[in-house]
């Protein structure tokens, strides 16, 4: 199927065609509203299809016909003026961006995420300092492995406090 063959239009033009095919051959306490709304859907139709047409289109000897060709530029400029008036006001944006921060909440991400390239860059730290060599002593960075836990769940903490204060 053509996707230019069947269109909204060419659907609804089908279907009440099909509505007043039935309205004719049906029995008559039912024949006559379905005849009736098959004619209105199919004038309905038709009517909004010139209209459309006539809107974008310039149709010879009739006043009106192409207003949106021929007035495009000035009806871009009014639709835009409009817009940056009616939406974009230095209000309008700070009242959105005040609601949308309230509504972000960053503390579930915080959560599931692995803090343990923050924890190996702190041993590294550690390690290459004074405290290194005398943490070598008692089992190198071995014995830092222990800590590796709580210091996610207490790291973990501090940044949801972070994220969840008002100066966030």
């Amino acid at each position: 199927m053509n996707k230019s063959t069947f269109s909204k239009a060419t659907i609804t033009d089908m279907v009440s065609v099909s509505l007043i095919g039935i309205g004719m051959t049906a029995p008559e306490p039912i024949g006559k509203p379905i005849l009736y709304t098959g004619l209105f859907a199919f004038s309905g139709a038709v009517t909004n299809q010139a209209a459309i047409h006539m809107l974008f289109n310039k149709v010879p000897f009739l006043y009106g016909s192409g207003v949106i060709e021929e007035n495009f530029k000035s009806f871009k400029g009014s639709i835009k003026e409009m817009i940056m008036k009616q939406f974009f006001t230095k209000e309008q944006l700070t009242a959105f961006f005040q609601n949308e921060e309230k509504k972000i909440n960053l503390a579930p991400l915080v959560e599931s995420a692995d803090f343990s390239p923050a924890f190996d860059a702190l041993s590294s730290s550690v390690m290459e300092s004074k405290f290194g060599e005398m943490l070598n002593m008692f089992g190198g960075e071995k014995a830092l492995e222990n800590l590796r836990e709580p210091f996610a769940r207490k790291l973990k903490s501090a940044v949801v406090k972070i994220v969840e204060s008002d100066t966030f």
